[in-house]
């Protein structure tokens, strides 16, 4: 076979293996609509098309430049906050009460300090040495620290004894995604100055590091988020399940999810197949040769770092208020991390309808593991007590609950067995 004749059925094979996998997980998805119903099935759909706008967002950054991101949780748990904060109801209670004024001249004080810091740590462009640069930037920063904590501790302290919590803004949904996007984004920003020229493995510590600290602020922020006490009901963008029922409120939602997620991947799409795309990918694959090329690659990772975040954050968003409860305590990393990796490495990286079909596929397995296992359990107990005598422990049932991640570990073992590059795997032009 020549050269053309081989290109030409690479892409063949694959668009057919595309068809075929998508075949299968449509005729699984109408499996779980007739055998759970079609409100069950419709909730799971919905959840799984905004963890797939998650997916999306780590993919870009993993498979278009490199950037191993273990700080997923922190970005989606940022985006959903600053959702909810744009779109729950005025607290009257707290504009009335003293700890608004006592809020707005600590924020004053929080802006002051930032600035301060930032203008400390260019002081390079007036010749002052960069270790006494360093040293001083830290200095600045402790005391700063202090000074706004002095200011903030008193107007919490208000605003929880009087209103409980600051509550929100009640602007339109749609404002709170783009709130979502850019408060997360602009968390990446931050982070990409201050680690993006950090090696792959300390890349990851860090954002896995800063992933923490924001989810433990948001946990014990009482004022700003209720901490554990939880902050409902959110509102949604489209009727709710209590205005058109459940099946009409979830397919609505469910359709505007769609038409997001279709909406981004049609730009991404369209940007990785310009030159921008190919910049991209020569710095993944080659950064000392793009480099040496006259190419920005620290500018160019900080575009793609930035723009991943801010689909975490939407997608953060987009769940919460589909939940319509925001607790920082219920995002943990086995879901909100390690599970969006897993639809990203069993999908495909680089290539973002691998990434798509993963979050599906990876959050239908998730999802359907519970009520398979306790299925299979359940016919095991009857049977070995009819059959043998089985006696069966008192808390089978719990085991049976812990059975999809199990199931989760053995699909990527498989997948990272028989398919290494994931089952859709980057389209490489040749």
């Amino acid at each position: 076979m020549t050269d053309a004749s081989a290109s030409r059925a690479r892409p063949a094979s694959g668009l057919r293996r595309e068809i075929l996998l998508v075949a299968a997980l449509l005729a699984l998805v109408l499996l779980i609509y007739a055998l759970q119903g079609s409100a069950y099935a419709t909730r799971m759909l919905v959840e799984a098309a905004a963890y797939a706008i998650i997916a999306v967002g780590l993919n870009i950054q993993w498979g278009y430049a490199g950037l191993f991101n273990v700080g997923i949780m922190g970005f989606i748990v940022a985006g959903a906050a600053a959702s909810v904060l744009m779109t729950f109801p005025v607290n009257p209670a707290f504009w009335a009460g003293t700890g608004a004024p006592m809020l707005g001249e600590a924020l004053v004080w929080l802006i002051g300090a930032v600035l301060l810091v930032a203008l400390v740590s260019q002081a390079r462009r007036i010749g002052v040495p960069k270790g006494l640069i360093t040293a001083m930037t830290l200095a600045t920063a402790a005391i700063a620290f202090m000074l706004v904590s002095a200011k903030f501790d008193p107007a919490t302290t208000a605003i929880e004894a009087e209103a409980g919590f600051i509550g929100g803004f009640g602007l339109p949904v749609a404002v709170g995604w783009i709130a979502a996007g850019i408060v997360a984004g602009g968390i990446a920003f931050v982070i990409g100055k201050i680690c993006l020229g950090l090696r792959a493995d300390y890349l990851a510590i860090a954002t896995l590091g800063i992933s923490q600290i924001i989810k433990t602020f948001l946990k014990n922020a009482d004022w700003l988020t209720r901490g554990t006490l939880t902050v409902s009901p959110l509102p949604w963008p489209v009727p709710t399940p209590n205005e058109i029922g459940f099946l009409w409120a979830r397919s609505l939602y469910l359709a505007l999810t769609a038409l997001i997620l279709i909406v981004v991947t049609l730009l991404l799409e369209r940007a990785y197949r310009a030159p921008w795309g190919r910049m991209m990918r020569a710095i993944r694959d080659n950064e000392a040769a793009a480099s040496s090329m006259g190419k920005n690659v620290d500018g160019r990772r900080m575009e793609i770092f930035v723009l991943g975040a801010m689909l975490m954050g939407l997608g953060g968003a987009i769940l919460v208020h589909f939940t319509s409860i925001f607790d920082p305590s219920g995002f943990v990393d086995l879901n909100h991390t390690f599970l969006i990796w897993v639809m990203v490495i069993l999908g495909g990286a680089g290539n973002n309808r691998g990434a798509i079909f993963g979050a599906v596929f990876v959050y239908i397995v998730w999802t359907m593991s519970e009520p398979a296992a306790l299925s299979l359990f359940a016919l095991a107990r009857d049977w070995g007590s009819s059959w043998f005598g089985w006696v069966p422990p008192a808390d089978l049932d719990s085991r049976a609950l812990q059975m999809r991640v199990f199931v989760i570990g053995l699909t990527i073992t498989l997948v990272l067995r028989f398919a290494p590059d994931g089952v859709l795997p980057e389209r490489l032009r040749h």
